[in-house]
């Protein structure tokens, strides 16, 4: 099939779209804590109701992209998000906020599950291990943009005068300045409604591997102890990330006073921007070594940064929440290829499976706000190191049917 680069670039426009709202939720929780007065643990119904939209929708996008076609479904993706942000910036409240989050990570969801596929049909199969690198970089890149882009909102809205501030201050409410995002990002929404709707789309070919099997072959894999132990591994490492950063402008708020409109929101800033470094530095070292030494020796490493976050000093904490970031970027593709890896057969299937433990960003950063409300949110987020402690024991116990190539 002909290469369209035009939707090759639509679909890593996309990657970044996606990131740029997925996580921005952290750095918006201690103003959402303080505009709400809410407690830790209702707080983290917010992220909860993102993430566990994953594990609702991710099976019907595929259906509904065999059935309706890529642009269907992107179209319909982007339009459940405008929706949301739409309904929370005109009703700013808490129960709002979470019917919001819950229409917004539908919607992220299913972008999630038609843009490779047809990454892969646009780019061709020879190039698309190299469009899903570039993919991962504009994910990154948005993710390090976006915590900045609510910093500059926050502090221009009440001073700045321009055409958007004007506009933002007639809708925002004085006292919720942080809502002016969910604005910017229905408004975002509606742009890539009528990019997409602009654009002609290939039909999208899924390979064998690609393809959800039948039902009784998902109930085969569930029976299968390997499958349950890499689900519960991307589990894991979703809950551990969002855990880490959903919580990171709240604690240095608490803990050491810093404001998180700006210093929390850059440190989160950073925490992205270092896991999308930690990427490049993964790259080669899998051409390198074993990927089991590598994610023993990078999650030692994370487990250790994010105790001198939590125990550490005022200044140490700010560099010390980056690192995390960057020791656990190598994790889930490391769990990914061995996870599938191990398997002989039903791959479709089993990836299937392995994506909707993202759901594990909705469970554990829920989990964290509850013993925080018991015991303080340090001691809450102590609950990290059993899921972090776990994804080291993959790389001990895991016996995958084919190795990484290494450069001899």
């Amino acid at each position: 099939m002909k290469k369209n680069y035009l939707i090759v670039g639509l679909v890593l426009l996309t990657f970044f779209v996606i990131s740029f709202l997925t996580n921005i939720i952290g750095p918006l929780i201690p103003e959402i804590i303080n505009s709400f007065r809410l407690s830790l643990t209702l707080v983290s119904f917010l992220p909860f109701a993102f993430f566990v939209a994953y594990g609702f929708m991710s099976i019907p996008a595929g259906i509904m992209t065999e059935k309706f076609g890529g642009k269907f479904v992107m179209l319909f993706a982007f339009g459940i998000a405008f929706l949301g942000a739409l309904l929370f910036g005109l009703y700013p409240k808490y129960n709002m906020a979470i019917i919001s989050l819950f229409l917004i990570g539908s919607g992220m969801a299913m972008l999630q599950v038609v843009i490779n596929p047809l990454l892969r049909t646009a780019g061709g199969e020879a190039e698309f291990s190299f469009y899903s690198l570039m993919g991962q970089l504009f994910f990154g890149l948005a993710s390090f943009i976006s915590p900045l882009v609510y910093t500059y909102l926050s502090q221009n809205m009440s001073t700045n005068n321009n055409t958007l501030f004007y506009l933002l201050n007639k809708v925002v409410p004085s006292n919720l300045t942080w809502v002016s995002f969910y604005w910017l990002f229905a408004f975002i929404s509606l742009i890539m409604i009528l990019v997409i709707a602009a654009f002609s789309f290939p039909k999208i070919e899924l390979k064998e591997d690609e393809k959800a099997g039948a039902f009784k072959v998902h109930i085969e894999l569930l029976k299968n102890k390997t499958v349950l132990l890499y689900f519960l591994g991307i589990f894991c490492y979703v809950g551990s990330e969002q855990g880490v950063a959903n919580w990171i402008s709240q604690f240095l708020f608490t803990y050491h006073g810093y404001d998180s409109q700006t210093v929390g929101a850059q440190v989160v800033s950073w925490f992205w921007g270092m896991m999308t470094a930690g990427t490049f530095v993964g790259l080669i070292l899998v051409k390198l070594f074993d990927t089991r030494n590598i994610l023993i020796l990078f999650t030692a490493l994370a487990i250790l940064s994010l105790a001198i976050a939590l125990f550490g000093g005022s200044s140490i904490t700010l560099y010390a929440f980056p690192a995390v970031g960057f020791f656990i970027a190598v994790m889930y593709p490391i769990i990914i290829s061995l996870g599938l890896n191990s398997v002989s057969t039903h791959h479709g299937s089993f990836a299937g499976i392995l994506m909707t433990g993202i759901c594990g960003g909705a469970i554990i950063p829920l989990i964290v706000g509850v013993l925080g409300d018991h015991y303080t949110l340090k001691y809450g987020m102590l609950f990290l190191f059993i899921t972090f402690g776990y994804i080291l024991s993959i790389g001990i116990w895991a016996k995958p049917l084919i190795n990484n190539s290494q450069i001899k």
